[in-house]
């Protein structure tokens, strides 16, 4: 038995000491050599104080700042600890009278025309720290009201910091809420 059990016990120790112990660390080595921003939170500063990551969204509310998209986290909006979807299908009663209450918002600030999608819906994560060009440009006319800005200088902002698709095919075009507002916060108003 312990020609058996021998062994077993030095090659469960070996695959821990290489699965658990070094892949990790190499795998973390490198990942800090190549990419340290996003190994390490992609974390955005200000003024040297941490005020987020570029992989979180925020709850804007203020009539000043660009909206994210709605939130499904509990027991508030882009709560990271409760990352989840709503898990609400097409055919829920739930989902389409949040989304109409969401709607129903935006009209109230201006945007009018089309409402883009993400405008109404939340992303998978609930976390989603990006907006589509065409949900920032929809809350341009706002924005530039409260700022006291002229519109063309809103949306320029807002075309600067449009982000297009990875290697020209893969993803949709994004733009991070957070850098946008940080931005228009730099731009003076």
């Amino acid at each position: 038995m312990l020609n058996q059990l021998r062994p077993a016990l030095v090659l469960t120790l070996a695959f821990t000491a290489i699965t658990g112990f070094a892949y990790p660390l190499a795998i973390t080595g490198v990942a800090q050599v190549l990419m340290s921003a996003e190994a390490n939170g992609s974390l955005v500063r200000k003024n040297g104080v941490v005020i987020g990551s570029g992989l979180i969204g925020q709850n804007f509310a203020s009539q000043r700042y660009f909206w994210p998209r709605p939130s499904a986290t509990v027991p508030g909006p882009y709560n990271a600890g409760s990352s989840s979807g709503s898990n609400l299908g097409t055919t829920s009663i739930r989902l389409k009278d949040r989304v109409a209450v969401d709607i129903e918002r935006l009209r109230e600030a201006g945007v009018s025309g089309v409402v883009p999608a993400d405008a109404g819906t939340a992303s998978a994560s609930g976390l989603d720290p990006h907006i589509s060009p065409a949900f920032a440009r929809a809350q341009v006319a706002r924005i530039a009201r409260a700022r006291r800005l002229r519109e063309a200088d809103v949306a320029a902002l807002v075309k600067r910091n449009a982000q297009g698709r990875l290697m020209g095919i893969i993803g949709e075009p994004r733009v991070n809420v957070l850098e946008l507002n940080l931005a228009l916060d730099a731009s003076g108003n």
